[in-house]
């Protein structure tokens, strides 16, 4: 099942379950007559757009209350690093290296990602992200999928050239337009084995592409570790970690980030 956030006409954002008709082949969003993230069920209305529907803008599908990612989190990514001197370690650590962004660096699918004016060097990181559907904490990791309503595509964009210099990552990650999300969440994913792959202004990047089965830290444990120590709401996203080689992002550049079972997300870069 796809839930997808949207506004048409530029009215209030609403939810709704994006359904194929078997006749036509067109993607169509069931609109719901709520939150679905709340204690109520939600319900469809009656009204249904075709995706391509004037005046129709897919969001964001969620506005979390925090993300949090996992850094290095794929060896091959940690050898980048390392190869391309962003790094010290040659190989992943053995713990988890945890970080986060604000709700405030999500946007949506087609929003435009802004090169703040004090950065030279923003790098792309194509990721498969969790969406929380239930109140977490201290969850073990063996129940942990049970809190977990769908996934996402997430572009975890980094200003590569502040990383180094902010041990916190706070301005590196945290920036407004620094979390792509979308198209919609996903219910139903191999989320043991999700591919990933990247476009860059329509040409395949197959360095920056992997699978989930070869994340270090897999998303059961990555849930009980961060409910651990911070209570994860209903919309909390977890971003799993880029597989692969990251690259740089200039104005004009479309990248669109590819999960196999979720879909694609694209964004435009500017300059800020």
């Amino acid at each position: 099942m796809r839930i997808a956030r949207f506004t048409k006409d530029d009215k209030t954002p609403q939810y709704a379950f994006v359904q194929k008709d078997e006749q036509d082949g067109k993607d169509y969003l069931v609109v719901l007559s709520g939150y679905p993230f709340g204690a109520q069920p939600v319900e469809p209305t009656g009204e249904r757009f075709p995706l391509d529907t004037d005046g129709l803008r897919l969001l964001a599908p969620v506005i979390p209350s925090k993300i949090y990612g996992l850094a290095k989190n794929y060896e091959a990514h940690a050898q980048f690093m390392h190869e391309a001197g962003h790094s010290d370690i040659a190989h992943a650590p053995e713990d988890m290296v945890i970080f986060s962004k604000p709700s405030t660096s999500v946007i949506g699918p087609d929003d435009p990602i802004v090169i703040p004016p004090f950065s030279h060097d923003m790098n792309f990181e194509p990721e498969v992200a969790v969406i929380m559907g239930r109140i977490a904490k201290n969850v073990p990791v063996e129940k942990a999928m049970d809190y977990v309503l769908g996934f996402t595509c997430v572009n975890d964009v980094t200003l590569r050239d502040l990383q180094g210099a902010d041990p916190m990552w706070t301005r590196a990650k945290g920036f407004d337009t620094a979390c792509p999300l979308g198209p919609w969440i996903q219910t139903d994913l191999d989320w043991k084995d999700a591919k990933i792959s990247f476009t860059l202004n329509g040409k395949d990047v197959p360095e920056a592409s992997g699978t989930t089965a070869k994340l270090i830290h897999g998303i059961p444990e990555q849930i009980a570790a961060i409910s651990s120590f911070s209570t994860l709401l209903p919309g909390d996203v977890i971003m799993t970690g880029t597989p692969n080689a990251s690259g740089s992002l200039k104005p004009g550049d479309e990248p669109i980030v590819h999960v196999e079972g979720i879909g694609s997300l694209r964004n435009v870069v500017v300059q800020g």
